[in-house]
């Protein structure tokens, strides 16, 4: 058998041709798909009107005073035109929209206003399945929220592309409402703003009061401190505690001299004990570098003054610098307690006037910043009446004066390419989900064996009147293919035509048995010597076709040896051949047909008739044509059109193969010509195409 095509390879030219045979299934889905459109379009549904207005971001906005708002202007950059068209979208405004314009009370929007008619699928599901239950009463927020979710379904927003425009598209069933809306929201967007810019700044400006009492408080306290500070500490100024350090430095001074000098006086005074110890008065004399005690020492030298004398005015000099030395150390004992206590003084103040400059410092702090708040809580006061929206209207909608929808033209236009798709589709399905043969090509194709003969469906009633049709119909359609199909056979083997010609098929139904009457009636209008075996022994439908009463012996009798091959044959004038009938056989016929008997009637039939055509059982229902075939010069195999599958087609071929047996032809049979042509082929294949109808009459 040839291997069918790849399934990974699409033939255009055979897909363009399964279009073009279902092109009336094609033409019928656009036809009904454009019908239902055009009736919903025009019937059914109801028009609905658009409008747009638009509203521009204010960027750049005039500053009034020049005060920091506390709600700061939109950038304008991408993100905040984003946040914007969310906003213009969000549930939050269009609940405001609903209550704006009762909408609750308008019945496009609320359904429960809504009057009940016609089919209601929901309330059908319902009864369906049991439900018989009261539904429970919406809350009017229940309400409120439904309609909300309405509404939000009539506009559409979006920004105008490289601009700070945005679009508000509203669509309903009136226009007057759909202009309404679109103002209308554009009007609250631009009060949200204010609203929010307000409701932020009297929340600055409450929150602003309530820090500036309680700065207040603050400013009060440190201001009491630092004079509580003032009056407890008895400070003096900057300037004061400077005079003191200066005095203090100048006690330090002085102390510092005293006590060099006291040191002085008390080193001359151990010098001159020691000169009064060592009784030297010259030493004395020199120590003391004293005139007068020079002079006196002179004179008691020239014995002009006593001695004694001398060292009396010594004694007075110790005591004199002796007096000097304890004066100068109470001074200098009098000046390191000053300084000792300036000293204090200076170590108290500067810690105290730390304390002062730290009370201050944080006082002033205290009131620079109830200050600024102060000046941001009268700054905020001031903008709650001056706030400017961060957007405004640029141009309001216009009045629609037809509906946006639907669009008539548009949606036949769909509905027609749908249809198109959908046919198309139903085309290709229906030729996919299809495994039968509807041509000759797909038979040769398939089994890769030639297809000898194409025999339409006899319009007889009965099987009695088909052998009455082929004669009385010599140039009906059937007829002639029977004689194409005779024809073939004749010459599929020219220089020895096939003498035993046997027919067979995969399963029961498929006119294996009407073909074998029909082609043997053929070559007996030849002036052939024709004998027609009945093989299919388990049917026995031969005498179906023409009267058998009078016959006593056929095909069992001769292969039992109980009647001869002449006596058991008849001839029926209606075909024009002899027949030789089967009968009934309980044991397994599949032997007597491998029997010596069966060859040796087979060739007895061969020396006397010119023709023999012998009608077997299906393959796959028994293996009786298998063993038949064996005897055969040439075998068609009759395959059902449109009807036969194609594996049981294949399954059968392979069972006759088995025995190396291949069919001479096979047959495409029982075709219904105006299928032929429902299906799109009647035009391509003789004598159902337009051209071959003139060659025929039936």
């Amino acid at each position: 058998m040839a291997s069918p095509i790849e399934d990974d390879e699409i033939d255009l030219v055979a897909l363009f041709g399964t279009l073009w045979r279902g092109k009336w299934w094609i033409v019928a889905c656009m036809a009904a798909a454009v019908m239902l459109a055009g009736y919903w379009a025009y019937f059914v549904a109801v028009p609905v009107y658009s409008t747009t207005a638009h509203v521009t971001l204010e960027n750049r906005q005039g500053q009034v005073v020049d005060f920091e708002n506390v709600v700061s202007g939109l950038s304008g950059d991408q993100t905040s035109i984003n946040t914007e068209v969310e906003v213009l979208k969000s549930r939050e405004l269009a609940k405001k929209l609903v209550l704006e314009l009762d909408l609750v009370n308008d019945p496009e929007f609320n359904p429960d206003l809504r009057e009940e008619g016609g089919f209601a699928p929901l309330q059908f599901m319902r009864g369906l399945i049991g439900s018989t239950g009261e539904e429970m009463p919406k809350t009017p927020e229940q309400v409120v929220e439904e309609v909300t979710t309405n509404v939000l379904e009539a506009f559409s927003i979006s920004n105008l592309r490289n601009t700070y425009v945005f679009a508000i598209t509203a669509t309903t069933e009136d226009p007057a409402k759909s202009k309404l809306f679109a103002d209308t929201l554009a009007d609250l967007y631009i009060l949200n703003q204010l609203d929010v810019k307000f409701e932020a700044t009297q929340r600055a400006t409450e929150w602003l009061s309530e820090r500036v009492a309680t700065l207040q408080v603050e400013l009060e306290t440190a201001e009491a401190k630092v004079k509580e500070f003032n009056a407890k500490a008895e400070l003096i100024s900057p300037e004061a505690l400077e005079a003191l350090n200066r005095q203090a430095k100048d006690t330090r001074e002085r102390l510092k001299a005293t006590s060099e000098r006291a040191d002085e006086i008390s080193a001359r005074l151990e010098t001159l004990q020691a000169a009064a110890a060592s009784g030297d008065r010259q030493e004395m004399a020199r120590v003391a570098d004293n005139p007068a005690l020079n002079q006196s020492l002179a004179r008691v030298e020239a014995g002009t003054m006593p001695a004694e004398l001398f060292d009396t005015q010594f004694q007075k000099l110790i005591q004199s610098e002796t007096v000097a030395l304890a004066r100068a150390q109470s001074q200098a004992d009098g000046l390191s307690q000053s300084l000792a206590n300036i000293e204090s003084q200076i170590e108290r103040q500067s810690k105290d006037l730390v304390t002062l400059q730290q009370l201050t410092r944080e006082a002033e702090a205290a009131r620079s910043i109830y200050e600024y708040f102060l000046g941001r809580l009268k700054e905020t006061s001031v903008q709650q009446g001056i706030q400017q929206a961060d957007s405004r209207v640029l141009s309001q909608s216009v009045l629609p004066t037809h509906p946006s929808a639907p669009k008539k033209s548009r949606i036949i236009a769909l509905a027609g390419i749908l249809g198109l798709m959908l046919g198309a589709g139903l085309v290709l399905l229906r030729e996919f989900m299809n495994n039968t043969f509807r041509t000759p090509q797909q038979l040769e194709q398939a089994t890769g064996v030639t297809v000898m003969g194409q025999v339409p469906s006899l319009p007889a009633k009965t099987r009695s009147n088909v052998i009455e049709y082929l004669r009385t119909k010599p140039t009906s359609a059937a007829a002639e293919a029977i004689r194409n199909l005779r024809t073939s056979v004749m010459l599929s083997n020219v220089d020895r035509p096939p003498q035993v010609i046997m027919l067979t098929s995969s399963i029961p139904g498929e006119g294996k048995t009407t073909l074998s009457l029909a082609l043997a009636q053929s070559f007996a209008g030849l002036n052939k010597r024709v004998l027609l075996i009945e093989g299919d022994l388990r049917r026995l439908v031969f005498s179906e076709y023409f009267s058998a009463d009078d016959y006593k012996c056929g095909l069992i009798s001769v292969l039992a040896g109980e009647a001869s091959l002449t006596d058991s044959i008849r001839h029926i004038s209606a075909v024009g051949s002899d027949v030789l009938l089967g009968e009934k056989f309980d044991s397994n016929v599949a032997d007597l047909f491998s029997s010596e008997r069966f060859a040796r009637m087979i060739e007895e039939a061969r020396s006397t008739y010119d023709v023999i055509i012998v009608d077997t059982p299906p393959v796959l229902v028994v293996p009786d044509a298998r063993t038949i075939a064996q005897h055969a010069d040439a075998l068609l195999f009759a395959v059902h059109w449109d009807s036969t599958d194609q594996g049981q087609v294949a399954e059968g071929l392979r069972m006759l193969e088995s025995v190396n047996f291949r069919p001479t032809g096979l047959v495409l049979s029982q075709i219904d010509m105006k299928g032929m042509k429902r299906y799109g082929y009647g035009g391509q294949y003789g004598a159902y195409s337009r051209y071959g109808q003139k060659y025929y009459s039936n």
